[in-house]
């Protein structure tokens, strides 16, 4: 249910944007899983003001662009909590204004109390987060929604690596975007995806990037789904 193409302008901006701004990296990498990677994306590299505001451009475009309906933003403990309160001002400056909320990792036991800090969570729920690798902190949320009495509405991330996920040292048969789709039935709006990546590495010119393209698309031959 990816919502980007291939020939898709936004996510090639994006591809070009995360490359410039070193937080999408070409090399060797040890994911979570275990797998070799020969690219690494880190969105907490997104770390100075002018980063961040167009990450959120780019967040809050695709999501206008997607059509899907939502009251609110949630975002998960950490990196969640800066895209949250980002986009939704990026969101009111192109003229849909948005409350957003996001979780503490630990409950607060003086003052208001509780985990959950911002807006009231309540109405459509949309969840925001960097990427998915396994789903933990979707579900996280879902269910930090659903006891508020809220529903959730979707998941938008950056990007969708677009491999197999993994559970006791297995691959699946389904990426843990697929994963998050199929059993929650929630729509996932990406950026950009791994098919957008290797899409931007056949079209450069410069040979320092053009050299990875053979080895992210054997990547994507053995884990992509």
């Amino acid at each position: 249910m990816s919502n980007t193409s291939s020939n898709d302008s936004l996510a090639q901006d994006f591809v070009a944007f995360a490359v410039q701004s070193k937080v999408l990296r070409f090399g060797e990498f040890k994911t979570k899983a275990g797998r070799l990677s020969p690219y690494f994306f880190n969105a907490g590299l997104f770390d100075d003001g002018a980063k961040l505001g167009r990450l959120a451009e780019f967040y809050a475009r695709r999501l206008i662009a997607s059509g899907l309906a939502f009251d609110m933003l949630f975002g998960p403990a950490y990196k969640g909590i800066t895209l949250a309160a980002a986009v939704s001002i990026e969101l009111a400056r192109l003229g849909h204004n948005k409350p957003f909320a996001y979780n503490r990792k630990e409950a607060k036991d003086h003052g208001e109390g509780g985990t959950l800090v911002g807006a009231p969570v309540q109405g459509r729920v949309l969840i925001i987060d960097d990427v998915i690798s396994a789903g933990t902190s979707v579900r996280e949320s879902i269910d930090l929604i659903v006891k508020a009495g809220a529903t959730p509405a979707g998941v938008t991330i950056a990007l969708d690596r677009q491999e197999k996920a993994t559970a006791n040292g297995q691959d699946s048969a389904e990426s843990a975007v697929q994963q998050v789709e199929q059993h929650y039935k929630l729509p996932v709006v990406a950026i950009a995806t791994l098919r957008d990546l290797l899409q931007y590495l056949e079209t450069q010119s410069d040979p320092a990037l053009t050299a990875f393209h053979p080895a992210v698309l054997a990547y994507r031959q053995r884990y992509g789904v």
